[in-house]
């Protein structure tokens, strides 16, 4: 019974913004495939109503156990998100999208990870916070097709981190066209995300 209860208890954390014991971080991780939030967003608007600066650390610990950090005093405003994609989705800080797009935003503006890890992030992260499969998906096509890359991650000297990428063209085609294909297409084929990414390869 007792077992029972521990378990329950962190089926409602996860995703939640509550840190799971350590000691049980596997085990949620089963429980809860996208991973889990710690913390949550706090953030002031500027005045320019377009920008906001967090208030505290918003953290975020991916399927894979990678942590991604969006700091206390980042400002952010969504410009990690291609425009085209805000008519599917809405801004970038409404509703669900909130967190995972904060963290997107900081991830690209630090550049210490490759991009397209980044962009993995964003799905899982989405996902997590409960957007849709097609929506998410949609979304990470758009992130991959359209984005702003970058070749290789920055990185200190000890971090171990020297991944060359290839850079995909952001063509100036109608985005808007693109994306309505793309999401019908997700839609109704329900592909994987490697199936996404040879899409949008094959755009290019």
């Amino acid at each position: 019974m007792t077992k029972t209860y521990i378990l329950l208890a962190l089926i409602f954390t996860a995703c939640s913004g509550h840190e799971p014991p350590a000691w049980d971080v596997v085990a949620v991780r089963q429980q809860h495939p996208w991973g889990y939030y710690s913390g949550q967003v706090e953030a002031r608007w500027e005045n320019d109503g377009r920008q906001m600066t967090l208030l505290s650390e918003l953290r975020y610990t991916d399927p894979e156990g990678v942590i991604w950090i969006a700091p206390a005093h980042s400002v952010v405003d969504g410009a990690s998100i291609p425009r085209a994609l805000w008519s599917v989705m809405g801004g970038p800080f409404d509703g669900k999208y909130r967190n995972a797009s904060v963290l997107h935003d900081v991830a690209y503006d630090q550049k210490a990870r490759p991009w397209k890890q980044c962009d993995r992030m964003f799905y899982n992260a989405m996902r997590c916070s409960g957007v849709s499969a097609t929506e998410a998906k949609t979304m990470y096509y758009a992130l991959y097709r359209h984005g702003r890359h970058w070749k290789r991650p920055l990185f200190s000297p000890d971090s171990g981190i020297a991944e060359d990428e290839v850079v995909p063209r952001a063509i100036a085609v109608t985005e808007e066209e693109d994306m309505a294909a793309a999401r019908d297409w997700i839609e109704n084929a329900k592909p994987s995300l490697a199936q996404i990414e040879a899409r949008a390869d094959g755009a290019q």
